[in-house]
């Protein structure tokens, strides 16, 4: 898939520890809709930063009110993400838009890019 898609890496040739970050997003209704464009911003800036694997956001079938956050990282650049401007200006600017603070796993993984799932194999 592209950087478009749902789940894509950037292909960049690298081997070591993944930090892995899943966010669930509460949107406030009146706002659920508009999420993908109040969030482009962010959205644009992190998929664009050195070390960013992905940042891909998925609408939530069972309330749509929820948006989840898959993020990856090489290594140290999630300590930079967390650090640039533009991290800052979400954290001063989306928080209107939510119903109460998102909820967060942040793991390392030995890996760095998907695998495929073995008991879904297709032919």
């Amino acid at each position: 898939m592209t950087r478009d898609g749902d789940s894509t890496s950037t292909g960049d040739a690298y081997s070591g520890v993944m930090i892995f970050i899943t966010v669930k997003w509460p949107v406030k209704p009146e706002f659920a809709d508009q999420w993908p464009e109040l969030a482009k911003e962010f959205t644009d800036a992190t998929r664009a930063e050195p070390g960013n694997k992905w940042f891909d956001w998925s609408r939530g079938l069972d309330d749509p009110n929820t948006y989840v956050l898959i993020e990856a990282f090489e290594d140290d650049a999630a300590e930079a993400h967390v650090g640039s401007d533009h991290f800052a200006k979400a954290q001063r600017d989306l928080p209107q838009y939510l119903q109460r603070t998102p909820d967060v796993i942040n793991a390392e993984i030995d890996q760095d890019d998907w695998s495929q799932l073995g008991e879904m194999t297709v032919d």
